[in-house]
């Protein structure tokens, strides 16, 4: 029974890294725990990130770690996610999409606009079909329920460390997401 329920569980974990490795094949650039909660999605990358410095390694990571941690989340419960490859183009929103689609978070926050320009172009068609207008159009600060996941614009996190206001708009909007009790 036990090694019946090993090779069951190896075969996801073989599944998720082949998804991920063809994902990365495609330009994809995505890091952090593969079976976290939450996905982080970034698309203005700051000049430490442009020249080679891991995303959300700088002030905007910290904080957003912390944040997390506060809210109640294990310090390994988040991915990273970037909307634009090494080059700098933003990525197909059908790619997009597939990432997602293979990472699973039950709560993706968007970090700035430039990502939730590409996430509304992924998911047009069931952003469309939302009731409420600022939904459909992610504003920041408004929680999406998508496809089973939660969906938070936050409209520009790292600009917003450099004004104590704009901190605290942050910290308001990230309050809405707290962790979701186990499934079970």
């Amino acid at each position: 029974m036990a090694s019946e329920r090993d090779a069951r569980r190896r075969a996801y974990l073989d599944k998720a890294a082949a998804e991920i490795d063809a994902l990365v094949a495609r330009g994809v650039r995505m890091g952090g725990n593969a079976f976290s909660s939450v996905l982080l999605v970034k698309g203005e990358l700051s000049e430490a990130e442009k020249n080679d410095e891991p995303p959300f390694s700088g002030a905007d990571g910290a904080a957003l770690r912390a944040s997390l941690e506060r809210l109640g989340y294990p310090p390994e419960d988040w991915e990273w996610l970037l909307t634009v490859d090494a080059d700098g183009a933003v990525l197909d929103a059908g790619l997009l999409r597939g990432a997602v689609c293979a990472l699973d978070p039950a709560t993706l926050v968007c970090c700035d606009e430039a990502a939730a320009a590409v996430l509304r172009e992924a998911y047009a068609d069931e952003l469309a079909s939302l009731e409420s207008l600022e939904e459909a159009m992610l504003v920041p600060g408004n929680v999406v329920h998508l496809l089973g996941m939660r969906v938070l614009n936050l409209g520009g996190f790292a600009a917003a460390l450099a004004d104590p206001h704009e901190k605290q708009v942050m910290w308001a909007r990230l309050k809405r997401i707290p962790p979701l009790g186990e499934p079970f």
